[in-house]
């Protein structure tokens, strides 16, 4: 049995792109089994200069898969 892939979603309260890409994600997550942690990046100021205006970003581990909006074909590559 193979563990979910664990996703991240670095967010900005208040970004209509973050919630966007949050509610494709949340259509997804049930077709397929991941985990989201969601990451407000006004919360941390590395976070705020690593992603600043480019986000949202969806990641695995330190790999970004995309940013502003979703790929379905670089997400659905890491369910392979």
């Amino acid at each position: 049995m193979t563990d979910k892939p664990a996703l991240t979603l670095y967010i900005k309260v208040g970004c209509h792109l973050c919630e966007k890409m949050k509610q494709q994600l949340d259509i997804l997550q049930q077709q397929y089994e991941f985990s989201l942690n969601l990451v407000d990046i006004e919360a941390d100021s590395y976070l705020k200069l690593r992603y600043g205006e480019r986000i949202p970003v969806l990641a695995i581990g330190e790999r970004e898969i995309c940013h502003y909006h979703l790929n379905n074909d670089l997400l659905m590559e890491c369910f392979k």
